[in-house]
Formats: structure tokens, C-alpha cells, sequence
């Protein structure tokens, strides 16, 4: 059977590496991007470092290393950045904190990893592998994850090494809106629709397909800005935001409690396995 990738995504950056029998596939997160906020300097800063990770994934194919290497690699670049939101340039919660989730999968022998709502990980994807590879978990969350992290020797920072005056502005704009919505004013200046869309998406993932024939998927993300009660979207949820096997990867980037009720993820390949359908129509 023909072996696929898929991302769900709605208006995404999406880039693909591919040769021979091998595959790399990236995206830095989904959402309609208004022309006021991406200026022609912007823009190349973002292509810029898609490439950048998508060669740095590639190369781990071409030198013989697995899907999951390929993956990690990849996602560890965009979560350096500031640009993406996941690691460095995820955004605020209501508590204008940062809360990360991660996660990967596995499809040779659907081994899985996941993390949620930490605070510290400098690279979540990291920590999503080290559950996988290093514990007999799939998911671990909040500070247990964060001592798991710093047992498996992954850099741990400080939650301030997470700020971006991007993403705090971003913020500020939501809770403006949120307190006029709350008094029951309609002011004159409210901010754009398309604003708070524009903040609602900026996941990241990369799916995989290695030398030896070998599927993964990753997703990374910062969840959605102004969050509140800790709240965990589809990113590291296996079958929701992430999904792999021997057929087919998956990663996911938009609302993500539509992906978790819909087990987006899972379905797709379902749809697949048990109902002959492509991957376009599936």
C-alpha cells in the first residue's frame, strides 16, 4: 500500500522535501495572516527558517537516521524561533504565563510521547521523544513532566527565556478586547476579527518518511493565546493532533477541540484503513 503524509491544516506554511523513497514534510502552524501583520521582511523570516529546519530534518534522512530523528530535528529548529508559536515564541495565557505542549508518534511499532502544559523545557518536542523512547508513558504533564525532562538531561530554562514582546502585545490586544466585550461596550477602534485569528494558530509539526520505510509525526505548540484553566489542546493528544503508522502520518494545527472531539487525527487514517478512501478524501 502506498504510504502517505498528511497535515490538517486550515491556510498553513507548508514545505516538502522529498526524493527517491524518502520524504520530509513541515509547517510552521495555520490561520489567516493579515497583511498588516506580515510585512515583506516578516515573510522572509519565516520562509528563511522553514527551510533552514527542513533541510536540518532532511539531512537526517539522507544520513540514514530515523523518521523520529528527521521529525525532532525539524521542529527543534522552529521551536528556537521566535517566529512560530511553540518554545520561544509561544504565547501568553490569561495568567501571562507560557504553556507548552508537545507530541510525537512512532508508526513502524506506534510507540508514542507526549507532553503538556510545562513551563521550563527549552524544547518540548525533546521531551515529547524522551517520553516515548525513555519511559513506559505516553503523556506526562505540568511539573512531573519538567522533572522527567531534567532527569533524561534536556535543557531546562528559565520561564522568562520564553518572552517575546510579540506575543505579550498580542496579549495586551486580546485582553483589551476581551474587557470591552466583557463591559458591554461596542467601541469604535475594536480590534479585527482577524486579529485574534491571526494569535489562535501558529502550531508547528513535521511528518516524516525515512530510508528504511519508516513513518512519524510531531506537533508543538503554544496553544492558544489568552488560555485560560490550563487548558491542553489537540497537539499532544495521540489520535487527536498526532497520529502514525506504517500507512500514514499525521499532524495536526488549528482549532484544537474540534480536533479532540473529532479524534481528527486517528479518523483520517481510519477512514483509510477500513473505508479504501485516498488520503485526499479521507
Amino acid at each position: 500500500m502506498k504510504k502517505s503524509v498528511l497535515f490538517l491544516l486550515l491556510l498553513c506554511s507548508l514545505v516538502v522535501f522529498a526524493q527517491k523513497k524518502y520524504v520530509l514534510v513541515i509547517h510552521g502552524g495555520a490561520g489567516t495572516i493579515t497583511k498588516e501583520n506580515m510585512t515583506a521582511e516578516k515573510e522572509k523570516a519565516y520562509r528563511e527558517k522553514l527551510t533552514e529546519a527542513l533541510k536540518a530534518g532532511f539531512a537526517e534522512i539522507q544520513k540514514g537516521k530515523s523518521s523520529v530523528d528527521a521529525v525532532a530535528t525539524s521542529i527543534v529548529i522552529l521551536e528556537d524561533s521566535p517566529l512560530f508559536n511553540a518554545g520561544k515564541g509561544a504565547v501568553f495565557t490569561a495568567d501571562a504565563k507560557n504553556e507548552l505542549d508537545a507530541s510525537i508518534m512512532f508508526g513502524k511499532d506506534q510507540s508514542a510521547g507526549a507532553v503538556a502544559g510545562v513551563h521550563t523545557i527549552k524544547n518540548p518536542i525533546k521531551a515529547a521523544v524522551a517520553v516515548m523512547q525513555k519511559s513506559e508513558h505516553v503523556m506526562l504533564s505540568g511539573s512531573g513532566a519538567e522533572e522527567f525532562a531534567k532527569q533524561q538531561g534536556l535543557e531546562i530554562v528559565d520561564p522568562q527565556y520564553f518572552w517575546t514582546k510579540d506575543r505579550w502585545e498580542g496579549l495586551q490586544k486580546l485582553k483589551q478586547k476581551e474587557a470591552l466585550k466583557n463591559s458591554g461596550k461596542n467601541p469604535q477602534n475594536k480590534l479585527p476579527e482577524s486579529y485574534e485569528i491571526d494569535q489562535k494558530f501558529g502550531t508547528v509539526g513535521a511528518v516524516a518518511l525515512d530510508k528504511n520505510g519508516n513513518i512519524s509525526a510531531g506537533t508543538s505548540t503554544g496553544g492558544m493565546t489568552n488560555k485560560k484553566w490550563n487548558r491542553i489542546g489537540d497537539s499532544p493528544i495521540i489520535g487527536a493532533g498526532t497520529y502514525a503508522n506504517s500507512q500514514v502520518g499525521i499532524s495536526g494545527t488549528g482549532w484544537g477541540e474540534f480536533f479532540i472531539r473529532s479524534t481528527a487525527a486517528r479518523t483520517v487514517s481510519a477512514k483509510m484503513e477500513y473505508q479504501n478512501k485516498d488520503i485526499k478524501t479521507a
